[in-house]
């Protein structure tokens, strides 16, 4: 049974930095492509990075140049190194996790193609 594990959130002022981790437990997470989602106040979860069983990343528009996701698979752990944070990236980050067949991403900012979920760690950007 795959569970996941949101870590590494917190309240920071804008221009500070997070490193939040996603902890995989389960079998063959090398398998597995991992994303992030947002999702703040009033609003919709939104694509935030992803990365693919092969390391391949990608990225919504707001975290380029600012966010960096990585992979450990020795450790089943994902990071999202956040960097030159703004207030609106506050929210509850969750991590997903699809396990795959093909080393490509067909769709990562699909929400509808992740099978698992975490509960997600929040993170509070001030002014």
């Amino acid at each position: 049974q795959v569970q996941l594990v949101e870590s590494g959130g917190g309240l920071v002022q804008a221009g500070d930095s997070l490193r939040l981790s996603c902890t995989f437990s389960g079998v063959q997470f090398s398998r597995y492509n991992v994303g992030w989602f947002r999702q703040a106040p009033g609003k919709e979860r939104e694509f935030v990075s992803a990365i693919s069983r092969s390391s391949t990343t990608y990225y919504a528009d707001s975290a380029k140049g600012r966010f960096t996701i990585s992979r450990d698979n020795a450790k089943k752990m994902v990071y999202l190194q956040m960097v030159s944070l703004k207030p609106e990236d506050t929210g509850v980050y969750y991590c997903g996790a699809v396990q795959t067949i093909i080393t490509g991403f067909i769709r990562p900012t699909s929400m509808n193609d992740y099978d698992h979920w975490g509960q997600g760690t929040q993170v509070t950007v001030s002014e």
